[in-house]
């Protein structure tokens, strides 16, 4: 099943008749029915709606239905009507104007601070609108599926991209990973005979001379005990876990409720592991990988936090 893109954008539009009786001919000036939405990447799931007031009544049903099909994201909802006939505007009458002029008067002797009308406001007022049929609640739902459809459409592709580069960077990693295991029996080795080493220096021993058996034992215990410390091995093991149980569930998608924040959660334990193996890093090879890692893990953070 698909994985889907919490980032998408969908919008589509509908002609309305008001006052047209069923069967016969339109009549009147046609209005356009226009719905538009956009989601953007959120932890949950959370609505808004921006709607005129002849189409607020519409809200609950709508939030019903986009819930139905949207488990995550910060969605809004956009919806407007518009008028389709001629957008010329009539002359005002001057009658109309000396009575919005003494409207006007009146309101500023009561709110001497509101606003004076504007054109666009004495447009308006003047202007004869088109009431929306009385109920347009069924087009206005069936348009909301419409655009739901193309919303999901345009997240699935979306989701089909991001889940090809967290594909890309896993692999990255893995190779890292397959770097970095060779180098701990190395490292092991390599920081048991610094130990040797250093121990013969501190016994001030002539060269050539041999350790006496407590002395090579001790250090042996010590390089021992740091070999531990520096050991890597159990969090490579993690990280190739992780990377196996990321590819399994981008392979699964929607399969699997809230692959999102699975993934999420992941990219954290993924981050945990590779800050451990700086830590306990002891060559410029493996606080290299363990820098690589990091970046790659950032990249991977960003691109699943848009993920459904």
């Amino acid at each position: 099943m698909p994985i889907y893109s919490m980032t998408g954008y969908a919008s589509a539009q509908a002609e309305l008749h008001p006052d047209t009786p069923d069967n016969a001919a339109p009549t009147g000036p046609a209005l356009r029915l226009g719905l538009e939405i956009r989601s953007v990447n959120s932890r949950f799931l959370d609505l808004s709606f921006k709607m005129p007031e002849e189409l607020r009544q519409h809200e609950a049903g709508l939030r019903e239905l986009v819930m139905k099909h949207l488990k995550r994201g910060k969605v809004e909802v956009r919806a407007h009507i518009e008028s389709t006939a001629d957008t010329t505007f009539a002359d005002p009458t001057p009658r109309l104007l000396q009575r919005l002029s003494s409207l006007q008067d009146t309101v500023h002797a009561w709110l001497p601070k509101a606003n004076p009308l504007s054109v666009a406001d004495v447009l308006r007022l003047t202007t004869a609108q088109t009431a929306p049929p009385a109920d347009i609640g069924p087009t206005v739902l069936k348009l909301a599926q419409t655009t739901l459809k193309q919303l999901s459409a345009g997240r699935e592709r979306e989701g089909a991209r991001l889940a090809e580069t967290l594909r890309e960077r896993l692999s990255q990693l893995r190779v890292l990973a397959n770097q970095a295991a060779p180098l701990v029996p190395q490292l092991v080795e390599q920081q048991r005979l610094k130990f040797l080493e250093r121990w013969r220096e501190a016994m001030a021993l002539a060269e050539g001379a041999v350790l006496p058996e407590a002395a090579q034992d001790r250090a042996l215990t010590e390089a021992t005990a740091f070999a531990i410390r520096i050991d890597v091995a159990e969090e490579l093991t993690r990280l190739v876990s992780h990377f196996d149980e990321m590819d399994d569930l981008l392979a699964k998608g929607g399969k699997t409720e809230g692959v999102g924040k699975r993934l999420d959660f992941l990219i954290q334990e993924l981050h945990r592991e590779a800050n451990t193996l700086g830590s306990k890093s002891a060559t410029m090879d493996m606080t290299r990988i363990s820098v690589d890692m990091k970046v790659l893990i950032e990249q991977l953070r960003e691109q699943v936090q848009n993920l459904e």
